[in-house]
């Protein structure tokens, strides 16, 4: 497969699986060490395997039914393997049900609140996990197979499953062959040797931009307009999604464009790997992390099979398969990671915080769009 397909299967499922972060929640600071994502400080996995039919909470007053339900996002792609496995243990009929992108999920379950669409949802990001709380459209419910080194990404009445890094991309060969040094910060990109070199994507159509957005919000506080107005003046563009910024103005990978700095993922240089070595890098100076989540439904005809399910989102098999089919770190730290992520795909040591996201989240947008859009 070539470096531009590879990197398209994977950034399409980002594109729509990720978005940012609430109420400070970031995550722990990690780095992969040897073929494990390791947790934040060098603590031990603290694992606990669970099956699909595993379970430590009394079941005599919680619903079940024949069927199972799970609400997701149109790209979620978990292997068909393993959605056989969880059906063949736990006996349920599933069904796999795609109301749109990420961003859709929550409003599409509040929307429903009063006729749930199913009984357990996975895929809502650390964007709107606190909307979704706040709503009541989810039961309390954290998986016991959830390890301690996973608690820094604790949100209220859900579960952890996955997370990623959103930050700028430098194309590296670019660069040397320029003889400019790469940028590492925010702060390098509004400087005058950088102009006209950076393309974004739009956070207002784009769950990266968004977060590049928060990211900006995080690193300046209330200066967070000013440096997107020099950033402008920097020559800075904004497209409207990730394809056409790295297809079509990026100049790394097989791309042809102008621009050598693009927004995109910390796992992207993995996909870019020529000759033993990727020909981009991210900028982890430039990070906000991303996470995603699994949670009951209120009203679910079958609460049982959700945390049933939940459970089985945290398994060995599924944990693995994260990095290979949604592009995702999991959060169980001692899960094996693919070579290439090991080295080509280090997470940020430490992505940038944002405080009280989800209040603010449409307001950042509106002010943005006016300024900048």
């Amino acid at each position: 497969m070539s470096i531009a397909r590879r990197i398209l299967a994977a950034s399409a499922i980002l594109g729509l699986t990720a978005a940012c972060s609430p109420g400070g929640t970031t995550g722990p600071e990690t780095t992969p060490t040897g073929t494990t994502s390791s947790a934040a400080g060098g603590q031990a996995s603290e694992t606990t395997e669970a099956t699909a039919g595993e379970t430590t909470e009394a079941t005599a007053d919680k619903t079940e039914s024949d069927t199972l339900t799970v609400v997701t996002h149109d790209s979620f792609a978990l292997p068909d393997e393993l959605k056989a496995k969880f059906a063949e243990e736990s006996g349920y009929d599933v069904k796999y049900v795609a109301p749109g992108d990420a961003g859709a999920l929550v409003n599409q379950l509040i929307l429903t609140k009063d006729a749930p669409l199913g009984d357990v949802v996975y895929g809502i990001d650390n964007a709107f996990a606190g909307r979704a709380s706040d709503e009541g459209v989810l039961v309390d419910y954290e998986s016991p197979a959830l390890p301690a080194t996973a608690n820094q990404f604790d949100a209220e009445n859900v579960t952890p499953i996955d997370f990623g890094d959103v930050c700028i991309n430098a194309d590296k060969v670019w660069f040397t062959e320029k003889g400019i040094p790469v940028p590492t910060t925010l702060d390098d990109l509004v400087k005058p040797e950088y102009k006209d070199l950076l393309v974004v994507t739009s956070p207002t159509s784009s769950s990266p931009g968004f977060a590049f957005l928060a990211a900006t919000i995080g690193a300046k506080g209330d200066g967070w307009l000013d440096y997107w107005k020099q950033l402008k003046d920097n020559g800075l563009k904004v497209t409207s999604g990730w394809t056409e910024a790295y297809y079509t103005d990026f100049s790394g990978a097989d791309g042809k464009g102008p621009r050598p700095l693009v927004l995109s993922y910390a796992t992207s240089p993995s996909y870019t790997v020529a000759d033993g070595e990727s020909t981009t890098e991210a900028l982890l100076g430039t990070c906000f992390r991303q996470v995603e989540y699994a949670g009951v439904i209120e009203g679910a005809e079958n609460q049982v099979g959700a945390e049933k399910f939940i459970d089985f989102l945290l398994s060995p098999e599924v944990q693995a398969a994260m990095p290979t089919e949604m592009y995702m770190y999991p959060v169980v730290s001692d899960t094996p990671l693919p070579e290439e992520w090991v080295k080509f795909a280090p997470l940020s040591p430490n992505p940038i915080a944002v405080e009280n996201l989800a209040e603010n989240r449409d307001e950042w947008i509106r002010e943005w769009a006016e300024a900048i859009g």
